[in-house]
């Protein structure tokens, strides 16, 4: 059954009384991951695993979106900065328990110094500030040096009873890995885009 969530603005995304947040990076620029993810909405089933399908709706203001496993969104997309962000809350949706929900993509540029490489996460503590870069010991991938990147941070904020926000927190390490995955199939699409 379909239910209306409540509507809530661009501030959820720090003060949902659940907030998830995940980072990664990508080689790519901001501009390519930003297209990726805001102009090209129905190419999101070829890089994000858990998405069937993914469409834009009222003349690119809002998405229907399919996740596997049957679970449905119709959304409307709060925020389309180019190169900086990309967040939509959720209208209607078929998940039990929840009342509210938006979901945010930060994008920084980062520089692929030496030490960190592409495709790197963190999913627990505190964020990194919007353009901070944090680094992981990782050597780099080879050419990656000095080459600009994008420090991607995905936010998952929502309100529901108190089972559905533990279980959202219980689901934590399933979306960070389900997001590192897809920022990495996401990262070499792009990059065999430019290589082609």
């Amino acid at each position: 059954m379909t239910r209306r969530l409540r509507p809530v603005g661009l501030g959820f995304a720090e003060d949902a009384p659940t907030r998830l947040v995940f980072t990664a990076r990508a080689s790519a620029a901001p501009d390519a991951v930003y297209r990726a993810l805001a102009e090209e909405v129905t190419g999101w089933p070829s890089w994000f695993r858990a998405v069937t399908l993914a469409r834009p709706t009222r003349g690119g203001g809002g998405r229907e979106v399919r996740l596997m496993g049957g679970v449905r969104f119709q959304e409307t997309v709060m925020a389309a900065d180019p190169g900086l962000r990309y967040a939509y809350r959720v209208d209607e949706t078929n998940v039990p328990g929840v009342r509210a929900l938006l979901e945010e993509w930060l994008l920084t540029p980062a520089d692929h110094s030496p030490g960190t490489a592409p495709g790197t996460t963190t999913t627990t503590g505190t964020p990194p500030a919007p353009g901070t870069a944090t680094t992981t010991g990782t050597p780099a991938a080879p050419g990656t040096a000095g080459t600009p990147g994008t420090l991607v941070r995905w936010t998952f904020a929502a309100d529901g009873p108190p089972a559905f926000r533990l279980a959202l927190t219980a689901a934590r390490p399933g979306l960070g890995h389900s997001f590192r995955t897809a920022v990495r199939t996401l990262d070499a699409r792009l990059a065999a885009r430019t290589r082609g």
